[in-house]
């Protein structure tokens, strides 16, 4: 996958990913079927990683899948720690953008804490 290197949520606060040992993760594996309601995902999933310090470092871009399947589009965000990952995936705000990405995709997210 390519790394990303459009705007960040969280950029104001923060001048990178978090990194090594304790760094937490979103794995998002997507499939969009319908792009207009995903933008609306997009927007607002951005206020729940700014207030939790995520950085995108990867979000779409070129891929292959090279056993089993893939999905069209592939997105891994960095928290400081595995617990900031959960609960920004709980938070109010991503709840609140969870709501259009069902309506608008098929998709996986894993939180992953890294050593």
């Amino acid at each position: 996958m390519e790394g990303y290197t459009g705007d960040q949520p969280a950029a104001g606060t923060i001048s990178g990913p978090a990194q090594g040992p304790g760094t937490g993760y979103w794995v998002m594996r997507i499939d969009v079927h319908d792009m207009e309601t995903y933008k609306s995902y997009v927007a607002a999933d951005a206020l729940a990683i700014a207030k939790y310090e995520g950085w995108f470092v990867v979000r779409g871009g070129r891929h292959e899948g090279v056993h089993g399947e893939a999905r069209s589009r592939n997105v891994l965000v960095a928290f400081k720690d595995y617990d900031t990952a959960l609960a920004c995936y709980h938070s109010p705000e991503y709840q609140a953008a969870l709501a259009f990405r069902s309506k608008a995709a098929v998709a996986e997210v894993i939180a992953i804490g890294g050593v």
